[in-house]
């Protein structure tokens, strides 16, 4: 994966590196090229590159620590309306605890890309979903 061409800035770890490497060459998760490749990789390094485990537990938080909080506030707002709705509705536990596992897999799977996107493209908007096949 970033045997080739590692994306170069020192203040990234080896494995944002090879992330960022990985989306310089083959673009964004709704690229063609993107999905193609990330076929073609070993489950352990497609997880490195489409999953953040970290935004998975963390969520919020996490997007804060990375600079992106604009996003943050953004799902936290989702949250916040998907809760009172369900609340309207009179949904049980089960579905509270359906939609907080669905809102932690959206973190997961919208970190990485969106990191990227303001690290190296300089692209700090509000949009949580930007670049992503969703």
């Amino acid at each position: 994966m970033a045997d080739a061409d590692t994306f170069n800035n020192p203040g990234l770890n080896a494995k944002w590196q090879a992330r960022f490497s990985f989306f310089d060459r083959f673009g964004g998760p709704s690229s063609p090229e993107y999905k193609a490749e990330l076929k073609k990789l070993p489950f352990k390094e497609k997880l490195i590159v489409n999953a953040n485990i970290f935004a998975f537990f963390f969520g919020p938080i996490y997007f804060f620590i990375l600079g992106l909080w604009k996003k943050a506030l953004v799902l936290i707002g989702l949250v916040i309306a998907v809760s009172i709705l369900l609340s309207i509705v009179g949904a049980p536990d089960a579905v509270y605890r359906g939609v907080g596992a669905a809102f932690s897999v959206i973190y997961m799977l919208t970190a990485n890309y969106s990191y990227y996107l303001k690290r190296a493209k300089g692209q700090d908007n509000w949009n949580p979903f930007e670049g992503m096949r969703f």
